[in-house]
């Protein structure tokens, strides 16, 4: 298992920028796939970025050129940097790490942090 904590959201102006963080209970370097997703009021949840642990990484086209999803294996954290913030992109921000098994996969979810997007 693995408890994921959110942190970093708030109040932005348009243009603007944040960075999220995700603090997992347990090393991360070998987690399969960590991602962040978002979920606007009355919409369903949608990928945001993902990185894997051969580094790879993939984003929605809406936030491409805008964000940027790393992982810091030493400190067990994902971080989303967001650039570019627009009201569109305000919503709460969840933190899921898939874990690989021999006979199962296993997805975990953070409570997530809300970012709003305002003038």
């Amino acid at each position: 298992q693995v408890q994921l904590v959110e942190s970093g959201g708030g109040l932005v102006q348009p243009g603007g920028s944040l960075r999220l963080s995700c603090a997992a209970s347990r090393p991360i370097f070998n987690i399969y796939v960590m991602g962040w997703y978002r979920q606007a009021p009355g919409q369903q949840r949608e990928l945001v970025a993902t990185h894997t642990a051969t580094s790879i990484t993939a984003y929605a086209d809406s936030v491409k050129g805008r964000f940027t999803i790393s992982r810091d294996n030493a400190k067990n954290t994902v971080y989303l940097q967001m650039n570019g913030l627009k009201p569109e992109d305000t919503a709460v921000y969840y933190c899921k790490a898939m874990l690989v098994f021999r006979t199962h996969n296993e997805d975990y979810w953070g409570k997530g942090t809300l970012v709003t997007v305002s003038s």
